[in-house]
C-alpha cells in the first residue's frame, strides 16, 4: 500500500486535505507509523508491521490506533511505539485485536445461550426461570463487556448485592456457571474459565409449613363449603358501609367440582401443582391405582393412588382430555389462585401456599415412620437429600434408639452397686 512519507506533525495533519479516494500518509521518523485520510475528511493514526519470524518478505499486518482529535500525535506516537515493541517480542497485535472484537459479548451469549441449550434442554419453567435472572440481574450488569471480562470478583458482587434475596442470588450464581460451562463448551472462552466458581452461597432457610391435623380438619370443610353452599368473600369495611356496596348474597362464590378435585388430590397424593392440573385421563390406570406420568420436573414419573386419591378421580366427569380443564376443554386450568385463596382464609390458613400441601403429605408419611426412601419415592424425589429434610420428622427411629438405650441404663442402675476403689464403706460425701 503506497502513501507519501513526511514529518507527521499536528501542523501537518490540520493542513492535510482529504481526496476522492482513502490517502495514507507514512512518517519519516517512525517506521510504518502513518495517518489514513478519508474521503470524508476523519483522519485516523494506522500502523504497518511484518512480524519477525516470518521475516522481510512477509506480509504486512494493519494496526488502526485511534482517530486523529480524542488523540494527539505525540499519544498516537507512543502507542505506535508500544505496539512495535510488542512485534519485536514476537507477539502479533493486530490478531489479537481482530480475536478481541470477534468475542462474543455477554449479552449476546445470554441469547445464544437460551435459543440454542437452555430451551431446547430445559424444562419450560426452568428455562423461564433461566431468562428471568438473566435479564434481570446479569445484563444489567455485565451486557456489554466481552465473556472473558466478566471476572470472579465482579460475580461475586452481583451476588453480594442481592443478599436478603439469598435464594435468587445463589440460584444466579448457577446459571452465571451454566452459562460459561457452555461458553467453554463451544470454545467462546479458555478452558476452565468460568468466574462463577468457588463464590460461597449465602445460608437458605429452607421455608417448611406442615398443616397440623386441626388445620387439614378446617382446610377440608372449607371445601366442602365452597362447593356446596359457597364461601363469601370479603370486602373492605369501609367499603362494606358504601351504599353501593355488593349485598351479602352476591359475594358468595363456588368452588367448582373441578377446582375442589384439584385441591383435594393436591393433597392426598403430595404431588406439585403442574402435575395435577396438567394430567391428562390417558394418564390415569384406574385398574392399578397409578398416575403415570410421562413427564415431571424429575422425568418419567408414577404417582401411586391411595383410595381416597382414588374416589376424587371417580367424581369426576370425562368432559376433556383433562382431569382439571380450564375454561375451554381443550386446554388444562392454568391456575388455582382464587381458589386456595377462597378456601385458605376461610380455614384460617395465613401464609400457607399451596405446595405446602406437599410438605404436608411428606410429613404426614415420615412421622408415621414409613422410611425416609418409601416417602421419596411417594413424591418423585430423583434425590435422597431431597427427602432428607423431614428427616426430623421421623420420631419413631429416635424413640425406639432412646428406649434402648434407657433400658439398658436403667438395668445397669438396678443391678449390684460396683465396689469403691477404696476399699472403705461409701460415706455421705460419697452421694
Amino acid at each position: 500500500m503506497g502513501g507519501t512519507s513526511v514529518r507527521i506533525t499536528k501542523r501537518f495533519i490540520d493542513q492535510a486535505q482529504p481526496s476522492a479516494k482513502p490517502a495514507f500518509m507514512w512518517d519519516s521518523e517512525l517506521r510504518g507509523f502513518g495517518l489514513r485520510i478519508e474521503p470524508t475528511g476523519t483522519k485516523t493514526f494506522v500502523l504497518r508491521y511484518r512480524l519477525r519470524h516470518l521475516g522481510p518478505t512477509g506480509p504486512k499486518r494493519f494496526f488502526t490506533i485511534g482517530r486523529y482529535g480524542p488523540l494527539t500525535v505525540d499519544q498516537a506516537r507512543e502507542q505506535a511505539r508500544a505496539v512495535l515493541g510488542a512485534v519485536s517480542m514476537g507477539q502479533d497485535p493486530a490478531a489479537k485485536l481482530a480475536k478481541d472484537k470477534a468475542e462474543q459479548t455477554f449479552s449476546a451469549t445470554v441469547e445464544t445461550f437460551l435459543t440454542e441449550h437452555v430451551r431446547k434442554k430445559r424444562k419450560p419453567a426452568t428455562s423461564a426461570d433461566y431468562e428471568s435472572l438473566l435479564r434481570s440481574y446479569a445484563i444489567p450488569e455485565f451486557g456489554r463487556r466481552k465473556l472473558t471480562e466478566v471476572a470472579r470478583g465482579d460475580v461475586a458482587k452481583l451476588h453480594s448485592k442481592l443478599s436478603e434475596k439469598p435464594y435468587q442470588a445463589n440460584r444466579l450464581v448457577a446459571v452465571i456457571g451454566s452459562l460459561y460451562s457452555f461458553a467453554e463448551a463451544r470454545g467462546m472462552v479458555p478452558e476452565h474459565f468460568n468466574p462463577a466458581r468457588r463464590i460461597e452461597k449465602f445460608k437458605e432457610d429452607r421455608r417448611e409449613r406442615f398443616l397440623s391435623m386441626v388445620e387439614l380438619e378446617r382446610l377440608g370443610a372449607a371445601i366442602v363449603e365452597g362447593e356446596t353452599v359457597g364461601i363469601l368473600w370479603p370486602v373492605d369495611g369501609i367499603k362494606l358501609m358504601s351504599k353501593h356496596a355488593p349485598k351479602c348474597e352476591n359475594r358468595v362464590t363456588l368452588l367448582t367440582p373441578e377446582a375442589a378435585a384439584a385441591l383435594r388430590l393436591l393433597i392426598f397424593t403430595g404431588a406439585r401443582l403442574r402435575e395435577i392440573l396438567d394430567l391428562r385421563w390417558d394418564y390415569v390406570d384406574v385398574q392399578r391405582g397409578l398416575l403415570l406420568l410421562p413427564d415431571s420436573k424429575t422425568g418419567r414419573k408414577t404417582i401411586v393412588l391411595n383410595s381416597a386419591a382414588q374416589a376424587v378421580l371417580t367424581s369426576l366427569p370425562h368432559t376433556s382430555a383433562f382431569v382439571i380443564p380450564g375454561k375451554t376443554l381443550d386446554k388444562p386450568r392454568s391456575d388455582l389462585k382464587k381458589p386456595w385463596g377462597l378456601v385458605s382464609a376461610r380455614a384460617g390458613l395465613k401464609g400457607v401456599r399451596l405446595h405446602d400441601l406437599r410438605h404436608t403429605f411428606a410429613s404426614v408419611g415420615a412421622g408415621s415412620s414409613l422410611g425416609l426412601p418409601i416417602v421419596g419415592k411417594l413424591l418423585g424425589h430423583s434425590q435422597p437429600q431431597t427427602t432428607a429434610r423431614y428427616a426430623h420428622l421421623d420420631a419413631d427411629p429416635l424413640r425406639r434408639a432412646s428406649e434402648l438405650i434407657g433400658d439398658q441404663l436403667a438395668t445397669a442402675m438396678r443391678g449390684r452397686r460396683a465396689a469403691i476403689p477404696t476399699g472403705k464403706p461409701p460415706s455421705d460425701s460419697d452421694v
